[in-house]
């Protein structure tokens, strides 16, 4: 079921139409000014990255916002990477670690 986005040509007034039928989609019209003269524009989308793309791609190098850290996905991104990059493994221990900072349960064991 796509949307679509158009910019009417009559209004100049941009829109989002939902399509539960695909022989919906040619006639579609202005929800504004029920004109028929429309642009079909390019709607923004985003990709969703793997933990292993986002580790690949991320520089250990550049400085990080505060915005970078608000996100729990974050959470020992930076150190795995640089692990990686000094040939450190420290194998599946690392990853409970990581997880348990990342859920809040790291502090569970301090909290008795």
């Amino acid at each position: 079921m796509p949307i679509y986005e158009y910019r009417c040509n009559q209004c100049n007034k941009e829109f989002s139409q939902l399509f539960l039928n695909p022989k919906e989609v040619g006639k579609v019209r202005c929800k504004f000014c029920n004109g028929r003269n429309l642009t079909k524009l390019l709607s923004s989308f985003c990709v969703h990255q793997t933990e292993e793309s986002r580790l690949s791609s991320f520089d250990t190098s550049q400085p990080r916002r505060d915005e970078f850290y608000k996100d729990s996905r974050n959470i020992g991104l930076w150190a795995r990477k640089r692990m990686g990059e000094l040939g450190v493994d420290l194998g599946p221990k690392m990853d409970e670690i990581v997880e348990k900072g990342r859920t809040g349960k790291i502090l569970d064991q301090y909290d008795k």
